[in-house]
């Protein structure tokens, strides 16, 4: 099976265990709150076997909340500092990523639920054009896109595991636009 359907059966894999999941994460018994700044890493694969590595935090939107179903939506600005490293013809490209990404959450159970559905849009801005033996970027800046699922964990749901498929390309602004994929894989810690 190639990368690029790995990466599409883990899309779909994701969305619908993220809605089962958020549905037994409804469970839970204490008040979590969304409104705290996160620290986080993340790894990620590339549907054109590369892969990448990123330092980042999220900035609550203070006391923003909206009620969704049996749920509770909070929004936060999701920052980072990425490095992508890619093969090309002539060895490895290394390519420093920077991004701002505003993204919303979803919680069952009024917002308690340790299980969470994300997604998010925003822009990132590259040191150089990012490319691969088979495709190259026409734009350093370009808008990535996520879906998600995750869970809070810990004594006061201060650790986070995410799961995250992410779509980055210039969404047709200049030509070639090949866009990349990425399976991410998050831990974050709340203060």
């Amino acid at each position: 099976m190639s990368v690029k359907a790995a990466l599409l059966r883990a899309s779909s894999w994701c969305g619908a265990a993220g809605l089962g999941l958020v549905a037994l994460g409804a469970q839970a018994q204490t008040l979590f709150t969304d409104h705290a700044p996160t620290w986080y890493a993340q790894a990620a694969i590339t549907e054109s076997n590369g892969h990448a590595a990123s330092l980042g935090m999220t900035l609550p939107w203070q006391k923003w909340t909206y009620s969704l179903g049996p749920g509770q939506v909070t929004g936060h600005w999701d920052l980072f500092a990425s490095r992508w490293s890619s093969q090309q013809h002539l060895g490895r490209q290394q390519t420093t990523v920077i991004g701002v990404v505003p993204s919303l959450r979803w919680r069952g159970d009024q917002g308690r639920a340790a299980w969470f559905a994300q997604a998010g849009s925003g822009v990132v801005f590259a040191d150089k054009y990012y490319g691969t033996r088979h495709k190259a970027f026409s734009t350093r800046y370009n808008f990535a896109t996520h879906l998600a699922v995750g869970m809070n964990f810990g004594e006061n749901r201060q650790h986070e595991w995410m799961l995250r498929l992410e779509h980055v390309s210039n969404a047709g602004i200049k030509k070639p636009n090949p866009g990349e994929n990425f399976l991410q894989l998050r831990y974050a810690h709340r203060f």
